[in-house]
């Protein structure tokens, strides 16, 4: 178990490749920025390969931007000193939509919006409807603002829109085209750094609110096509392991009864599936923390899942994370009770072994990038999105912090 609060140096791509480049595009052209109210803030994946006369397109200024730092920090690259890149595929790093941005008026727990609506996406989404042979199929406009709640909508609701062939067909693409962005973006970081010993890490967001509502809605309006009968979170493994990529997940720390009823939360659910789905396609798991915790029950949940059987008698549990970043090393964590039960904490994620300074020793080696095994295909993506079980989950962990 790798443990640490990335003391490796970590570089996030940015989602703004050229800040005043794209501004002075997007002052004539706004349609480059998604509609729903986050416009100057993210570029829509609608212009990810759009070439302009005055700017290359974002994938290519993407890869430039990673070339560059490849150049400028190859020293410390070959040197083993930087060991983890988590590549930036969307809002906060994460592989999304801005589908609940709260600068713009989300609070939680709001159904959020589909960002689709700019020129760019919805001639896309004409395109593609009219070559599946229905021409008259258009994105939703009954599907609410950021704060409604999913009954409140026509297609939300109960047997709403989501459901209908012209539903399943919207949705479909909306996430396939989230999911091909993040395999071009992460292929082109794959060969840019192939031959070094680094891992490539790809953020998913851990969208629990409404995860018990039959809708799924905050996931759905995210990017995320997940309900009880079809997979959302396989196919982005499916994407990563194309590109030998680590999934970065969040909210370890959190229970499904630390938020109101209201919420339908289901952090503990949503863990264990999307770690379950990453591991049957072979790839390793990160994670973090959604919320500063300091106690003993975030504590726990995070060993839970770190290791979700348990450790066995030679030390090398089936199941584990490949790492664990603990947000946030603040004052509070350093006040001398929170610090020695911390302590505590970060001996548990190590299975109470003592202290390793050798890095040779570690449990898993750092081997040479390799180059992809290939993109991702829409079957890829029908494939891996077939339901399936997850991995048994014990209901709590041999390696309890005690208070």
């Amino acid at each position: 178990m790798s443990f640490h609060h990335h003391a490796v140096k970590r570089w996030t791509s940015s989602r703004s490749p050229s800040r005043n480049g794209v501004r002075e595009v997007g002052e004539s052209d706004p349609d480059i920025y998604y509609h729903r109210r986050t416009r100057f803030e993210y570029l829509s994946l609608g212009v990810d390969n759009l070439l302009s006369c005055r700017w290359k397109n974002p994938c290519s200024m993407y890869s430039d931007y990673m070339s560059s730092f490849k150049e400028n920090m190859l020293e410390l690259l070959e040197a083993g000193a930087i060991v983890d890149i988590e590549v930036g595929l969307g809002p906060a790093g994460e592989l999304r939509y801005p589908a609940y941005p709260q600068s713009q008026g989300w609070v939680f727990p709001g159904i959020g919006e589909f960002q689709c609506y700019d020129k760019y996406l919805k001639s896309e989404f004409k395109e593609a409807a009219a070559k599946a042979g229905h021409p008259e199929w258009d994105l939703p406009d009954n599907a609410g603002e950021y704060n409604d709640k999913a009954e409140e909508t026509g297609f939300f609701k109960t047997n709403g829109t989501y459901v209908s062939e012209e539903g399943k067909f919207f949705l479909t693409w909306y996430s396939n085209k989230l999911i091909f962005h993040g395999d071009q973006i992460i292929g082109e970081a794959n060969k840019i750094f192939a031959g070094l010993k680094v891992n490539l890490a790809a953020k998913v967001s851990g969208i629990h609110w409404l995860y018990n509502h039959h809708s799924h809605a905050a996931e759905l309006t995210a990017g995320y096509y997940n309900l009880y009968e079809r997979d959302g979170y396989r196919p982005i493994a499916r994407m990563l392991s194309k590109h030998y990529g680590t999934l970065n997940f969040t909210c370890l720390e959190m229970k499904d009864t630390d938020n109101t009823a209201e919420a339908l939360s289901a952090p503990q659910e949503l863990v264990q599936m999307v770690l379950s789905k990453a591991w049957k396609e072979g790839i390793e798991v990160a994670g973090e923390n959604a919320l500063e915790t300091y106690g003993t029950k975030g504590y726990n949940q995070i060993l839970l899942n770190a290791r979700p059987n348990g450790v066995n008698h030679n030390g090398k549990p089936k199941l584990r994370m490949y790492g664990f970043t603990y947000l946030r090393l603040s004052d509070t964590v350093f006040q001398e009770n929170n610090f020695e039960l911390f302590k505590k904490f970060v001996r548990k994620m190590h299975a109470d072994q003592d202290y390793c300074g050798d890095a040779e020793k570690y449990g898993h080696e750092i081997v040479p990038l390799k180059t992809p095994n290939s993109h991702l295909t829409v079957e890829d993506i029908a494939d891996a999105a077939q339901p399936s079980g997850a991995f048994k989950w014990d209901t709590e962990t041999d390696m309890k912090v005690d208070g």
